[in-house]
């Protein structure tokens, strides 16, 4: 992210938490399902600014779920003005983004975050550094809807969404399947369009 002085951006899942510890990440979003318990991994972090977030990795409303609400990206968004205004008092950073598999709801908060702090660049590079960054990402489609409307992208986020989505499924047929057993048909018809 080149207007905040992060000099380190990565994305993962809870199980791998661990390996990043002896790392110097100074900033986490944590993107965790409501009933998820603390996670210890963060105790043997050095000192670090953590934000933690809790919301389903849905695209429909379920009973006893919480969608992502425009209100959760919100929230990312004051994280990535936090992060432009620390700027200041340091020279680096190491970012890291994580949900519970790091595929879905962190790479939808790292592609915010990428777009937010660079306004000016096109909607399908932003795709291209978030692959760069996690090959496997699949961005909740709900999630960068709102980014699209909060960054008033007026719709470049969401189609550029659909060409990532299209790549994804050129390089990895599996995504169907694991799509479509998550009731994701939704973007699987995104990245047909």
């Amino acid at each position: 992210m080149q207007n905040i002085a992060i000099s380190v951006l990565t994305i993962c899942g809870i199980d791998e938490l661990a390996k990043h510890s002896s790392r110097s990440v100074t900033h986490v979003l944590s993107v965790l399902d409501p009933e998820w318990p603390e996670l210890e991994a963060f105790q043997t972090f050095g000192a670090h600014h953590r934000t933690v977030l809790q919301f389903h990795d849905i695209i429909d409303a379920r009973p006893g779920m919480v969608m992502p609400e425009p209100e959760h990206v919100a929230q990312i968004l004051r994280f990535g003005s936090e992060l432009a205004g620390s700027k200041a008092g340091r020279t680096e950073g190491h970012l890291l983004v994580h949900c519970h598999m790091g595929v879905s709801r962190s790479t939808a908060a790292m592609l915010t975050l990428l777009a937010q702090a660079n306004p000016d660049e096109p909607e399908d590079g932003l795709f291209e550094r978030l692959r760069e960054i996690r090959p496997q990402a699949w961005p909740n489609s709900v999630m960068i809807g709102f980014a699209d409307e909060a960054l008033q992208r007026n719709g470049r986020l969401t189609s550029a969404l659909g060409r990532h989505y299209a790549h994804q499924l050129k390089h990895d047929p599996r995504f169907v399947d694991w799509m479509t057993q998550l009731k994701r048909d939704r973007e699987l018809a995104m990245a047909g369009a």
